[in-house]
């Protein structure tokens, strides 16, 4: 279960962001502001405390806070993000993150390893690392290395086609996994249970578990009935003007 998640309020600036969909348009700002909105509602409404981070406008992705950090029940890691315009965003996460770990039960990824938490999902004690243009092997290694001194245990997967690993998978708990494109088949995640997340629909494969209840990006109805099917009550959250900047659900939040 989580008690509490943070969030950063977007900036102006995140018309600026990294996209490798310039077809979606330029995001609204004032659209995205309300969208973020009613996802801190989202979450709240989940049970959660939410730390709400003011904007940062020197960096225009600075809303998706979940890639730089990676936090669990014990320790805390603070991560070094791929994307060099996005590095400077470490610094403004330190302390918040002291005001919720010891410093001592708090590590860092350092040069020249990078890592993203997009690219890492918490499977119980279990922790998968995917290997992306934003996470490299000594990034994906330092993680592994810190966590074996908790009693966590992790293994890598690679991807060539997509920006995170959870850009493709969710786990949803209870052994269900949301699965789509090159992940679909492959041995790591056969043991799951899956729901498998049409092409057409691939940009929600990024959902959300909290507290028993999942947070589905608004607009993919195939896919919300079959995680309503699976059991779960959803909750539906607009996440388009994110979404033009590649960003997700999970992205906008680091929740423990």
């Amino acid at each position: 279960m989580f008690k509490n998640a943070i969030v950063r309020r977007p900036a102006p600036s995140m018309v600026e962001g990294i996209t490798s969909a310039p077809h979606l348009g330029q995001p609204d700002y004032l659209l995205a502001l309300r969208q973020h909105d009613a996802y801190i509602k989202a979450l709240e409404g989940c049970g959660v405390a939410v730390k709400v981070l003011e904007a940062a406008p020197d960096y225009p992705d600075s809303c998706f806070v979940e890639d730089v950090a990676v936090l669990t029940p014990s320790c805390a890691l603070i991560t070094n993000p791929g994307a060099p315009t996005r590095q400077g965003e470490v610094a403004m996460i330190v302390d918040c993150i002291k005001g919720f770990y010891p410093e001592e039960k708090i590590g860092r990824i350092d040069s020249p390893g990078t890592l993203e938490g997009g690219d890492v999902m918490m499977v119980g004690n279990h922790f998968y690392i995917g290997q992306s243009a934003r996470t490299n092997a000594a990034g994906a290694r330092q993680m592994l290395d810190f966590l074996l001194g908790y009693g966590y245990s992790g293994s890598t997967a690679a991807l060539s086609k997509i920006l995170h690993l959870k850009t493709g998978l969710s786990y949803l708990e209870n052994d269900t996994l949301l699965i789509t494109g090159e992940f679909v088949g492959q041995p790591d995640f056969a043991a799951f249970r899956q729901i498998i997340v049409p092409p057409e629909e691939a940009y929600a494969a990024n959902c959300i578990w909290v507290n028993g209840k999942v947070i589905v990006p608004a607009g993919f109805p195939d896919t919300a009935r079959a995680i309503a099917l699976a059991g779960y009550e959803i909750v539906l959250v607009d996440t388009s003007e994110f979404r033009k900047l590649d960003g997700g659900l999970s992205c906008l939040s680091l929740r423990f």
